[in-house]
């Protein structure tokens, strides 16, 4: 069912755990006076779509900055626009991106910044500037969803548990270890399991960058994993965006997966994204 906030603004769910598509027009979704809606829409629904809303890298970087601190734990990679400062392309164009193993790794259910040094971004932004031909949808998937749904038993016996986080398992299946820059190959960070975010949710702390289980036997531990992977990523808990010219996307990065379906080189595919820092460390 369609809910109306204001005659301008108007939002439709996906899904009725996760997801949902707001049609507003450019100038009242730049408008400060915006910003609370947004805000409380995204703590309801987790992952926002606003189709062909149009934004310009100046647009959406003026958006980013009042959500909060804008921030690019990318800019090391092929991709960073020297132009529009913390702008992100994704893209498999050789000549914009010369490495793109990175954004083959986005095609796997992962979380942003989950290796990085700093607290793990609190949204992603992500405008449309090109459709693939082919393939290329981003799905989304609720991990406070997820976790709400589990049995209590089941809470219980993971709450505890620590999770190693790791560069070599994000690309398991794109690179082999050796393949990685030698620089980056040794990043690893450990999490729990659940985070209990400071609001009082819970949420899983999973995806394929998981590499195993502190104290159980890593066999056992990856499935424990697998598992849980599976379970947040099924139908229930995630739902798909097929992109259009001018599409915003943007998710609670702390609390949600994602990851963009298969695309060829050759599609055209181009996405620019930016960041507001986390501030919320994992607990």
């Amino acid at each position: 069912m369609e809910a109306v906030l204001a005659p301008d603004v108007k939002v439709e769910p996906i899904k009725p755990k996760v997801g949902a598509v707001v049609q507003v027009d450019k100038a009242t979704f730049l408008d400060k006076a915006f910003i609370p809606r947004c805000l409380e829409l995204i703590e309801r629904h987790t992952a926002l779509v606003f189709p062909r809303l149009g934004l310009t890298d100046e647009e959406q970087l003026a958006f980013t900055d009042s959500l909060g601190e804008r921030v690019n734990f990318t800019d090391s990679v092929p991709g960073g626009d020297e132009s529009t400062k913390d702008v992100y392309t994704i893209t498999l164009d050789s000549v914009v991106n010369t490495d793109p193993e990175y954004v083959f790794g986005s095609m796997f259910w992962h979380m942003d910044g989950i290796i990085s040094d700093i607290p793990p971004p609190k949204f992603t932004l992500l405008s449309c500037h090109q459709p693939p031909d082919k393939g290329g949808q981003t799905e989304f998937a609720s991990t406070y969803a997820a976790w709400d749904a589990l049995p209590d038993e089941e809470k219980a016996e993971l709450e505890g548990l620590r999770v190693v986080h790791n560069l070599v398992a994000g690309l398991h299946g794109v690179l082999e270890p050796d393949e990685i820059n030698p620089a980056k190959r040794g990043m690893n960070h450990e999490h729990p399991l659940v985070w209990t975010h400071e609001s009082g949710r819970k949420s899983l702390l999973i995806g394929h960058h998981a590499d195993y289980i502190v104290g159980m036997p890593k066999p056992q531990g990856r499935a424990l994993l697998a598992r849980l992977l599976e379970w947040a990523g099924q139908p229930e808990f995630s739902c798909r965006h097929t992109w259009q010219t001018g599409d915003f996307a943007m998710w609670d990065n702390t609390g949600a997966l994602h990851r963009a379906l298969p695309y060829s080189e050759d599609s055209g595919r181009r996405m620019h994204r930016t960041t507001v820092a986390g501030y919320e460390a994992i607990a």
